[in-house]
């Protein structure tokens, strides 16, 4: 592996083998997405906690500090939206050369395999880790089923894994799932989870990380179950002990309640200074 290939993939995957992205490009089909409204309101307490971040050309521009930053994996696919007729029909949207040109630490794009427009994205792909190879330039592959979220399986994810690792991506980004280990014994590069199912508690959250960090993934690309948690402060740090320091579902639990019982006490303090 090329030297500058092997330092940005360090840079993403800390020495202990595992990572925390953050994503916040969730805007680039969704639009204003709650609690995400305002990206930088979002970005800034979470920086500290977050071993990389995941986002587009736009947002990293507008609201991240150059001076004050964590490792950016860039969003390079787009063209559809929730509005549109195919989420599938994604296209390339930014240039390797600006990839450079932003100091990106690595890209990332959504492949839709089983879709009509499976081959499109899978020659988006093989092309974008062309050009990220000739500038040692990681390709994060995104295992995407656009809105049939009945594909979340271990037999279609273990598929569309191995497919984009075959393609030439560095690191697969695809859904926790149940037999989650059939998905990462088949994948012979680095897995990380993106959201599992919808859960209704932290708790569960705590539970499929560790689920899958035992079953072979090396960290997790989650997003809305932290930013849009009433605590979002005290869910990192709970999924960073879960990722990096071995916690157990229930050891999560209780540093989330922890963190956010005293952020409560903060704000009864705050509270009668006022009065």
């Amino acid at each position: 592996m090329e030297w500058g290939m092997a330092n940005r993939l360090a840079q993403l995957v800390q020495a202990d083998g595992h990572c925390l992205f953050l994503p916040v490009d969730h805007g680039y089909f969704q639009g204003p997405t709650r609690k995400l409204e305002e990206p930088r309101k979002t970005i800034e307490p979470l920086q500290p906690y977050a071993d990389a971040f995941f986002m587009t050309r736009g947002v990293l521009r507008t609201s991240v500090d150059p001076g004050n930053t964590k490792p950016i994996i860039l969003r390079v696919s787009g063209g559809t939206s929730v509005v549109g007729k195919d989420l599938a029909n994604e296209g390339i949207t930014t240039s390797m050369e600006e990839v450079i040109r932003l100091n990106a630490s690595a890209v990332g794009m959504s492949v839709f395999i089983g879709t009509d427009y499976e081959k499109e994205s899978l020659l988006n792909l093989a092309r974008l880790v062309s050009e990220g190879e000739r500038y040692g330039i990681p390709v994060m592959a995104i295992t995407a089923v656009g809105k049939e979220l009945e594909k979340r399986d271990a037999r279609y994810l273990a598929l569309a894994c191995r497919i984009t690792a075959e393609m030439g991506a560095r690191i697969v980004k695809t859904y926790w799932c149940k037999d989650f280990e059939k998905v990462t014994r088949g994948c012979p590069v680095p897995v990380v989870m993106a959201g599992g199912p919808q859960v209704d508690t932290e708790l569960e959250v705590f539970e499929f990380v560790y689920d899958g960090i035992q079953k072979g993934a090396i960290g997790v690309n989650l997003g809305r179950n932290i930013w849009q948690n009433d605590y979002p402060v005290a869910m990192i740090k709970a999924l960073r002990a879960v990722i990096h320091k071995k916690a157990t579902p229930q050891e999560a639990q209780e540093i989330y309640d922890s963190v956010k019982n005293k952020e409560l006490s903060s704000l009864k303090v705050k509270a009668v200074k006022k009065v």
